[in-house]
């Protein structure tokens, strides 16, 4: 696999972020954004290409099990918003 390019990185960065706001539970939701900004932080001094390459797969697969998920939980979310969704 080719590295990835710059505007790929911060598409998928953008894409999760944009993924995590359709889960319908603050905490989830919340979760999977700091879980997101957190990895590409960790990760921001890879200089390898195959490292870089490797964890950017593994990004692109989160993404695909995060989507999956919001949809699950989309059709399981409870009818009573959270106490921290009220004021937003």
């Amino acid at each position: 696999m080719a590295t990835p390019s710059t505007s790929e990185i911060l598409s998928l960065f953008r894409s999760l972020l944009r993924t995590a706001r359709q889960f319908p539970d603050y905490n989830i939701r919340e979760y999977i954004k700091r879980r997101t900004i957190d990895s590409f932080r960790e990760n921001q001094t890879l200089s390898d290409a195959s490292s870089i390459s490797s964890v950017y797969a593994g990004g692109r697969a989160q993404l695909e099990v995060a989507k999956r998920q919001a949809i699950v939980y989309s059709l399981y979310a409870p009818k009573v918003k959270s106490i921290m969704d009220v004021n937003h």
